[in-house]
């Protein structure tokens, strides 16, 4: 069986550069406004390097979303809160023209692995926007259950959206009384 993610590495930004602009209609009621520059190489270079930093600094764990073929298909990312929060919160992205084959899903499953396993965590976050029922479904596939509604979460599309909210614990974890 295929993986469907592999750790972020410096020369993914050309690959993301194309993907994010060929997806950026798509993409762009579920993401935050970004300036033209993140659709550029050199716009990408800098959000990995970025986003390496802060892995390795131990704040997210940074992946690539894999097709069949082993080719980049969109983003996966923890990040992570250790002391005794050891929790994280997962957002991802896919293209549009491999959507409804399951990748996102196997990959969400992957890197909850990863974080309950490696990482040592004992819970995965994620939010979405009401509307996005096709991540929630990812999310519930995975295990994830809805526990709460935040309004006013997070500046999506240029607005602050409501976002429902999903966790998955770690196994063996069970929430107390």
């Amino acid at each position: 069986m295929p993986t469907h993610h592999r750790t972020l590495q410096p020369d993914d930004a050309p690959a993301l550069a194309a993907l994010l602009s060929s997806n950026r209609d798509f993409l762009a009621p579920w993401e935050p406004v970004r300036d033209e520059s993140y659709f550029t190489v050199a716009g990408q270079e800098q959000v990995v390097a970025d986003h390496l930093a802060h892995q390795r600094a131990g704040g997210m764990y940074c992946a690539i979303i894999l097709d069949d073929q082993a080719q980049p298909v969109g983003r996966i990312n923890l990040s992570l809160f250790r002391g005794p929060f050891q929790s994280a919160t997962m957002g991802y992205w896919l293209s549009e023209h491999v959507g409804g084959r399951g990748l996102a899903t196997a990959a969400v499953g992957e890197v909850v692995e990863v974080a309950f396993s490696t990482l040592g965590l004992h819970r995965v976050e994620a939010g979405t926007i009401p509307e996005n029922v096709r991540s929630q479904a990812v999310l519930t596939k995975n295990g994830f259950t809805r526990f709460g509604y935040a309004p006013a979460y997070l500046h999506i599309a240029g607005r602050y959206r409501d976002h429902v909210l999903f966790q998955k614990l770690a196994p063996g974890i069970t929430p107390s009384d």
